[in-house]
């Protein structure tokens, strides 16, 4: 069991939403990046896994291992995919982070705001 590497090796955490992150002014931009890069390869994967689906498959039913095995390949296929550029999906998403972090730098509430 030793020899076993996890699939995850930054763990799972809480999740979070885009904006969350992007409003947070200690986010660093090589954070944004590997977050943005990360969306996409979820976004691939997901695209992957609807295309097989509409593959004929002519060798009849698989076994567990098998389809385990196939959803792992899709697994690191899609993060190799979107880690050497993917669709530029991540340059938007990126995008969208840098300017809700400029946006919500200027309308902040003034403080001791009633409206709580």
């Amino acid at each position: 069991m030793d020899g076993i590497k996890p699939l995850f090796i930054d763990g799972i955490s809480q999740a979070i939403s885009l904006e969350q992150i992007a409003s947070s002014s200690n986010t660093s931009q090589v954070r944004r990046e590997q977050v943005a890069k990360d969306f996409e390869s979820v976004f691939i994967h997901k695209l992957l896994e609807g295309m097989q689906k509409t593959v004929v498959d002519w060798s009849g039913e698989k076994d567990e291992a098998s389809k385990q095995v196939q959803g792992i390949f899709g697994l690191y296929l899609s993060r190799d995919l979107a880690k050497n550029g993917g669709f530029g999906i991540w340059k938007d998403v990126q995008q969208f982070m840098i300017d809700t972090q400029k946006n919500s730098a200027v309308i902040e509430p003034p403080v001791g705001d009633s409206n709580k």
